[in-house]
């Protein structure tokens, strides 16, 4: 037995995480607001959208779509009406390793890192946070009512619990009836939640399954509380436990036969003995320093008996076994890894399942880890594993999702989609042009990013049947067809009765950048049947840079918008500039000058 001592995981290489940082630091933990994210008209708080769950899919009658965004849970309940989930700091529950709750209508402060979704009304959400640049879980929040939301009720009881770590010096955890040794994960400190699968053991009891980086993988059992009519009225939590999965050099592991395991003698309850998985040992950190990349859980999928694990070293296919009333379920695992497998490389940071004419697909979302031959793209495996094909090599692939026979990709160029996993076609970015009835106008938009960060497939008749959502660090956006030829965008608006340029300060090189260029939008109190907007740009010396119009009767405008150039397509220098937006403020008045103060800096 190895010696332990207890350490959190804060001297773990960082190299790995950056490969991922455009997730968990880059975006999802940040605010896009202009100003006071209290004050928001539709209550979307943020435009990072990193989440998107649709709610009870099964349930044709359901309108709600779920959006994790960079600093909290929001829900579009229908097609005009967003509401934000009210949230609070502070919350706790008791020993984080006990089955003790805290039930609350508020939801933890923090950035939405993974959301997952039963069609019973279940629905997990994952937090997090940062600390001097390091990610850091917050906890996590769980309903069995999430159905029951709506524009009128809006109240929800949650279940909270702390991002899970152990409290304890003891160099082991219990797993099903047996047990592992492992190192301790004793802080939330890079022990971040990035996603979250719910598998169903009865009609009441289910798992919910947390891929928790250092924290590994893990599950928590629990069960519905009924009252005395028979109406689910909150969860009972069973138990938190850690799950092996094989090391680096495993390319199997089996927890369901007695010959996995050692008899020895428990040290902390003599003279009886334990039983213990042999030659194994739980260890996150970096190989150099004696750990497991594979023990660095970031993206799961489960179905039937079988569960996928993406690790930042491959994938891991497991079958549950040997369930028990008392112990739950041991796993037998898989494990595949590049170069022996051919993904496309070792870090998975999403998975989805293809089920089409009866035959299943697990497509694999990779990035580069160790092994400078990896490439970031897609692989894809048709017969469970046993072997793998690659596409969209080269790209940065965030999410995945399926249905039928297509697939779609979210990646950093934006969504694509395929029918055979061969041939791709990419998207336009969306842009919106929907016609404001009885009148010569449009209601115009656009998303001004390249970068698609979640998507996810409609197939309920409000929205049309067939449709897309998409998720990005601009808005949320939901196309009726699927090709994406017009869509509609869901964007917070931050005080509407009031001019401003968002993001300001600007950066042409960072900001919004779609197309090789950055822009900084402009939000208006125009009268709503104005046609044009007039838009001038004057430098500090009140010298005009920039001049143009937005017309809402061209379908093509896009957002009222600038990329930071003068009139000869030069990126102008860093300062303070004035912005006068030319419109009328009523139906009765002529148009006049609106400024805006905005600072670029390159």
């Amino acid at each position: 037995m190895r010696t332990f001592i207890i350490l959190g995981i804060f001297t773990m290489n960082i190299h790995l995480l950056s490969a991922q940082k455009l997730v968990p630091t880059d975006f999802m933990f940040r605010s896009m607001a202009v100003g006071n994210t209290d004050s928001t008209v539709n209550n979307m708080r943020s435009n990072v959208i990193t989440e998107i769950i649709l709610k009870d899919d099964l349930q044709t009658s359901s309108t709600l779509v779920w959006l994790g965004t960079g600093i909290g849970a929001s829900v579009i309940i229908n097609s005009d009406t967003v509401e934000a989930i009210p949230d609070t700091s502070g919350l706790a529950n008791s020993l984080s390793t006990s089955s003790a709750k805290t039930t609350t209508n508020r939801l933890p402060e923090g950035g939405i890192s993974a959301m997952a979704a039963g069609n019973d009304g279940t629905l997990f959400i994952a937090f997090a946070g940062s600390e001097n640049d390091i990610p850091v879980g917050q906890g996590f929040a769980l309903t069995s009512n999430a159905s029951a939301f709506n524009a009128t009720d809006s109240t929800i009881s949650w279940t909270y619990f702390n991002q899970q770590i152990e409290n304890n010096d003891k160099p082991y955890f219990e797993f099903w009836q047996f047990k592992s040794e492992a190192l301790p994960i004793t802080v939330p400190h890079q022990n971040v939640t990035y996603d979250i699968a719910l598998s169903h053991l009865d009609e009441d009891t289910s798992y919910a399954f947390t891929a928790s980086w250092a924290g590994g993988l893990r599950r928590l059992k629990f069960k519905n509380e009924y009252n005395s009519n028979g109406d689910i009225i909150g969860i009972i939590p069973i138990k938190w436990e850690r799950v092996p999965i094989p090391m680096d050099n495993q390319f199997k592991l089996n927890t369901c036969e007695l010959t996995s395991y050692d008899t020895v003698p428990d040290p902390y309850d003599p003279p009886n003995e334990m039983l213990i998985l042999k030659d194994y040992y739980f260890n996150p950190r970096d190989p150099i320093d004696g750990g497991n990349h594979n023990h660095k859980a970031f993206s799961i999928l489960t179905y039937g008996d079988t569960i996928w694990v993406g690790t930042a070293n491959g994938i891991n296919r497991g079958i549950f076994g040997g369930y028990s009333q008392t112990f739950g379920y041991c796993i037998n695992w898989e494990h595949y890894s590049y170069p022996e497998y051919n993904l496309s490389g070792n870090f998975v940071v999403g998975l989805a399942l293809q089920m089409h004419k009866g035959k299943r697909v697990i497509w694999a979302a990779t990035v580069n880890a160790d092994d400078p031959t990896e490439q970031r793209g897609v692989s894809y495996t048709t017969n469970d594993g046993l072997s793998w094909n690659t596409a969209l090599l080269g790209e940065r692939v965030y999410n995945i999702t399926a249905h039928d026979s297509l697939v779609f990709a979210a990646t950093a160029n934006g969504l694509w989609k395929t029918e055979d996993g061969i041939n791709w076609a990419r998207y336009n970015p969306a842009r919106q042009a929907i016609p404001v009835p009885n009148t010569a106008i449009h209601s115009t938009d656009e998303v001004l990013a390249n970068e698609v960060y979640s998507v996810a497939f409609d197939s309920r008749p409000y929205y049309g049947d067939n449709s897309i959502w998409i998720g990005t660090g601009d808005g949320a956006a939901h196309s009726y067809d699927l090709d994406g030829l017009n869509w509609k965008i869901f964007r917070a608006e931050y005080d509407q009765d009031e001019d401003y340029a968002y993001p300001n300060p600007f950066s042409p090189y960072t900001h919004n950048v779609i197309g090789g260029d950055g822009y900084v939008r402009f939000h208006t109190n125009e009268w709503s049947g104005t046609f044009v907007i007039d838009l001038d740009v004057y430098n500090f010396a009140m010298e005009k840079v920039f001049a143009g119009s937005f017309d809402r009767r061209d379908a093509s405008s896009g957002a009222l918008k600038w990329n930071g150039r003068d009139t000869q397509g030069r990126l102008v220098n860093n300062g303070v500039y004035f912005v006068k937006l030319n419109y009328p403020e009523n139906q009765s008045s002529k148009p006049s000058a609106h400024w805006v103060k905005l600072i670029v800096v390159k």
